[in-house]
């Protein structure tokens, strides 16, 4: 089987899976799908499952100091302002090697817009979400590894 194919599948039934566990735990399964993306969109592997997590992390604190910050500069022209520095930063911040996954930050900046702040289910949907993408990509990629070598093997001959 095609890795194309093989991670359609096990992507398809992961899916399920965390669309059942994000409404069984009160969990936001729109965020989680943004974590498992993060991961889809970065190189992929153990160390690139660490900084999605790191970045989707820190894009949602960034969020929180914008969401937060408006009690200290105001509404306005200042808010504005506000939020070119702040995404200045979060691209400044990828200068550190953990932190270095733009498109993750964004992502996790904006979960946490659209989820109005609310980190204590944003945090644990964008974790679970992630390891949810990693478990799609490495399953499906197994799935495929095992299927291309049943299908290698010669076939049986029947000594009948």
């Amino acid at each position: 089987m095609s890795p194309l194919i093989a991670i359609a599948i096990t992507t398809g039934i992961l899916s399920a899976v965390w669309g059942w566990i994000a409404v069984a735990f009160g969990l936001i399964s729109w965020v989680g799908f943004l974590g498992c993306t993060s991961y889809f969109a970065s190189s992929g592997g153990y160390k690139a499952l660490l900084q999605t997590i790191f970045c989707n992390t820190s894009g949602m604190l960034w969020a929180l100091l914008l969401i937060h910050g408006d009690s200290l500069w105001g509404a306005g022209v200042a808010g504005y302002v506000m939020t070119g520095v702040v995404a200045t930063l979060m691209c400044v911040q990828a200068k550190q090697q953990w932190l270095g996954y733009i498109p993750g930050t964004f992502a996790g900046c904006c979960a946490t817009f659209g989820a109005a702040g609310e980190w204590r289910l944003i945090l644990p949907s964008l974790i679970i979400g992630a390891l949810f993408g990693y478990l799609m990509k490495a399953s499906g990629l197994w799935l495929s590894h095992k299927t291309q070598k049943a299908d290698a093997a010669p076939a049986a001959i029947d000594p009948a």
